[in-house]
C-alpha cells in the first residue's frame, strides 16, 4: 500500500490534535453558555434516543453502561439532515464505510473494515444465504424500504455472533422503526439533479388500542455524472425507479403486551452499466437492466413490555428476487433474464429474568431455514437450516463493575454445531467516565453461493467450513461537560479459513485464507452554543489476508484506512445547516486512478416556512470530488480497473409537509 504522503501525515496529526486539545478545552470552555432548551416531552425523548442502547445487549441499557463502542443516529439526525437512504445516515459514522457498487446498485456495509456485518429492523435480521456481490454478510442496503419510519439507527461495532450469530463479525446495526404517537401524515416531495425526483407519503395515526405507521415512496433518476481525469462524463444506462412501501400495525392489550404486524417492501428497477469495471477497458452492458423485489414480512407477539428485559415471539418470512437481463460482456451469453431468489423463515423468541439486583439473564431461541435458487448458476431451491440459543447474563458483581458473560450456540443442517462464547467487562468511573472491554469468538457461516455457485469459472465448494475467529475490543467514553464528550477505542479480530475465490477458469471457492484487523477511533463532539456545535472523528483500519499459507499483505480494497468525519451543526430559529465531511487517505492509489486519498462534502440547509412546512436544500459531493470504490477481490482478477466512479456534485430541493 502506499505509504502516507506528508499532507495526509499532517492532517492526521492536526485532526487528532484537535480532538484532544478540544476535549482539554472541553471542561472549561463555553462553561457558561446555555444548552439549547426544548419542551421536556421532546427532551426525555432525545434522551431516551440517545442515551440508551438496545442492539448491544438485547434489552434497554445506558450506553455509559454499555460494553461496547456504539453510535446512535436519532430520527431528529435523520430528519434535520434529510436522509433520504440508510447508507447515507450510517456512512457519516465514524468506522463504517459503503461500497456502492454500480454507483449504487447494490449497497453494502463495513464496520472495523469487515462486510461480516448483520444488519436488522426491529430485530428482524434481514441477512441470508445469496448474494456474493452484497459483501460477505449478502445484505443490499437497498431492500431497507425508507427513511420516515425510522425512529433510530443503532450501530454496534465489533463482534456479535454470541447474541446474533453467523455474519456478525464486524459488527450490528439494528434500525428501529416508529410506533404511532399521534395521528399525522407527512409529504415528502424533492427534486435534483440527473432528472431525480422522489415522492414519500407517511401516515400515522391511533384509535384507542390499535396504531399504524404507513409509508410509501417513489423514487426516480436518470444517468448519473461522476468525476474523471478532470471531466465530468455522464454513465451511460445508470438510470433507476424504485418503489417503496412499509407498514406496521400495531395492538396493544396491556401495559405489557401487544401484537405487532409489519411489512417492508422495495423493488429496484436500474440500469446495469458495466457492471464488471466501469472505467476499465470492459464495454458496458447494452441496456441491461437490475430488477429487485424484497418483500419482508413479522408477526410479533410482545410480552412482559413493563420489565428491565422485554420479552418476544416472532415469526418472520423473508424473500428477494433479483433479475438481470441482456448481453454479458464476460461470457457474451445471453442471461436470458433468468432470476435468482432467496427465501428465508423463522421464529425467533427471547425472554429476560431479573435474577436479583445484580444479575439481569436474558435468553433466547432462534430457527431459520433458508431456500436459495440461481439456475443459472447451477442450483435450485437448497434449503439451509439453522437452530440456536444464546444465553447472556450481566451481573453488577461491584459498585462500579459489570461483568458480561455469553454462550451462542449454533446447530446448522450442513456445519454442525457451533460455540460462541463472549465476556465483557464495564467500569463507571464516574457518572461521566466509562471504560470497558470485551473479546468474543465469532463465525461466518458459507452461503448457498459458496456452496453452489457455478458460473463465470467460478465453482462452490460444498465441503466448505465455516469461517472462525475472535474479536476483541477497548474502549473510553467520557463526558468532559453537559455539552462536550470524547470517545476512544482500539479494536482487533482475526478470522481464519476466510472464504475466498480468485481469477477464473474453474477457480473454486474455497478455506484458503487468514484475515487481521486492527484500528483505533477518536471521536469529539461539543456544542458551542444553542446554535453551533461540531463533531470531529479519526479511524485507523489495517486490513491484512494471507491466502494460501502466503505471509499477510495488506488489502488493497481498503476504502478508508485513515478515515476522517467532521460534522459542523447550525440551528437558529427556522434556520439548520449542516456540514458534512467524510474523508479518506491511505489508499493503494493503483487500485483507484492514481488517487491515494479523496474527501467529500456534503452541505444541507433547511427552513421552517411554519410549523408544519419546511423547505430544504442540499449539496452531496459539494466540491465535485472525483473518487472510487474498488471492487475487493474482483480488482485482483481483472486488474487494477476494476473500480467504480462515485457519483459527481449532486443538487437537490425539496419540501416536506404535515398534517
Amino acid at each position: 500500500m502506499k505509504q502516507m504522503g506528508n499532507w495526509e501525515k499532517k492532517l492526521t496529526m492536526q485532526v487528532m490534535a484537535a480532538l484532544l486539545a478540544s476535549a482539554a478545552m472541553g471542561t472549561t470552555a463555553f462553561a457558561a453558555e446555555a444548552v439549547h432548551s426544548e419542551s421536556a416531552d421532546v427532551a426525555a425523548d432525545v434522551y431516551e434516543l440517545e442515551d440508551t442502547v438496545v442492539t448491544a445487549e438485547r434489552r434497554p441499557t445506558k450506553k455509559m453502561e454499555t460494553p461496547a463502542n456504539t453510535t446512535v443516529i436519532t430520527a431528529r439526525e435523520i430528519e434535520d439532515n434529510h436522509y433520504q437512504s440508510v447508507d447515507e445516515a450510517i456512512g457519516h459514522v465514524n468506522g463504517v464505510s459503503i461500497v456502492r457498487m454500480g454507483g449504487g446498485e447494490i449497497q453494502y456495509v463495513r464496520i472495523n473494515g469487515d462486510d461480516r456485518v448483520v444488519v436488522m429492523v426491529d430485530g428482524q435480521k434481514l441477512n441470508n444465504d445469496q448474494g456474493a456481490v452484497s459483501g460477505r454478510a449478502s445484505v443490499d442496503l437497498n431492500m431497507i424500504p425508507s427513511m420516515d419510519n425510522i425512529q433510530r439507527i443503532e450501530v454496534v461495532k465489533g463482534g456479535g455472533s454470541a447474541l446474533y450469530g453467523s455474519d456478525a463479525v464486524g459488527g450490528v446495526i439494528n434500525i428501529i422503526t416508529k410506533n404511532a404517537v399521534k395521528n399525522e401524515t407527512k409529504v415528502d416531495i424533492n427534486t435534483g439533479s440527473w432528472g431525480s425526483h422522489n415522492y414519500t407519503l407517511s401516515t400515522q395515526g391511533k384509535e384507542n388500542d390499535f396504531s399504524w405507521f404507513i409509508t410509501g415512496g417513489l423514487q426516480k433518476r436518470g444517468h448519473f455524472d461522476y468525476k474523471f481525469d478532470g471531466n465530468s462524463p455522464t454513465m451511460e444506462n445508470s438510470d433507476y425507479n424504485n418503489n417503496s412501501l412499509s407498514m406496521k400495525l400495531k395492538n396493544r392489550f396491556s401495559d405489557a403486551t401487544s401484537l405487532v404486524l409489519s411489512y417492508n417492501h422495495k423493488s429496484v428497477d436500474s440500469g446495469l452499466y458495466d457492471c464488471f469495471g466501469a472505467v476499465s477497458s470492459l464495454p458496458a452492458y447494452n441496456g441491461n437492466r437490475l430488477q429487485e423485489n424484497f418483500n419482508n414480512y413479522a408477526v410479533t407477539w410482545n410480552y412482559n413490555e413493563d420489565k428491565e428485559a422485554p420479552a418476544y415471539i416472532r415469526f418472520f418470512y423473508n424473500e428477494k428476487t433479483i433479475d438481470m437481463g441482456g448481453q454479458d460482456p464476460v461470457t457474451l451469453a445471453i442471461l436470458q433474464h433468468a432470476p435468482f431468489y432467496n427465501r428465508v423463515m423463522g421464529i425467533d423468541t427471547q425472554r429476560g429474568w431479573k435474577l436479583s439486583d445484580k444479575h439481569m439473564l436474558v435468553t433466547g431461541l432462534e430457527w431459520h431455514q433458508s431456500t436459495s435458487s440461481n439456475k443459472l448458476s447451477g442450483y435450485e431451491d437448497r434449503k439451509l437450516t439453522n437452530r440456536s440459543m444464546f444465553v447472556q447474563d450481566t451481573w453488577k458483581f461491584a459498585d462500579k463493575w459489570t461483568l458480561v458473560p455469553g454462550l451462542r450456540m449454533d446447530n446448522h443442517s450442513m456445519f454442525g454445531t457451533h460455540w460462541s462464547p463472549k465476556v465483557a467487562i464495564n467500569y463507571l468511573a464516574g457518572a461521566d467516565t466509562q471504560v470497558y472491554a470485551s473479546w468474543g469468538r465469532v463465525f461466518k457461516a458459507p452461503t448457498a453461493d459458496d456452496l453452489y455457485y457455478n458460473n463465470y469459472g467460478c465453482v462452490g465448494n460444498p465441503n466448505l467450513r465455516p469461517e472462525t475467529g475472535y474479536t476483541a475490543t477497548i474502549g473510553l467514553n467520557h463526558n468532559l461537560n453537559e455539552s462536550s464528550s470524547v470517545s476512544f477505542s482500539v479494536f482487533q479480530s482475526e478470522l481464519h479459513d476466510a472464504i475466498t475465490w480468485y481469477g477464473f477458469g474453474g477457480v473454486a471457492y474455497a478455506n484458503n485464507s487468514d484475515e487481521k484487523r486492527r484500528g483505533m477511533e477518536l471521536s469529539f463532539k461539543q456544542e458551542l452554543s444553542p446554535m453551533w456545535s461540531y463533531d470531529l472523528g479519526y479511524s485507523y483500519i489495517k486490513r491484512e489476508a494471507a491466502h494460501n499459507g502466503s505471509p499477510m499483505a495488506v488489502d488493497t480494497s481498503n476504502l478508508q484506512p485513515n478515515g476522517y468525519r467532521i460534522g459542523v451543526h447550525y440551528k437558529s430559529g427556522a434556520w439548520k445547516a449542516n456540514l458534512l465531511g467524510t474523508i479518506g487517505s491511505g489508499l493503494d492509489a493503483q487500485y483507484y486512478n492514481n488517487n491515494s486519498s479523496y474527501n467529500v462534502w456534503d452541505f444541507n440547509l433547511s427552513y421552517d416556512i411554519k410549523k408544519n412546512l419546511t423547505t430544504y436544500f442540499k449539496v452531496n459531493n459539494l466540491t465535485n470530488q472525483e473518487h472510487f470504490e474498488q471492487k475487493g477481490s474482483l480488482a485482483s482478477a481483472w486488474g487494477p480497473a476494476s473500480y467504480y466512479p462515485c457519483a459527481g456534485r449532486f443538487y437537490q430541493v425539496g419540501l416536506t409537509c404535515t398534517f
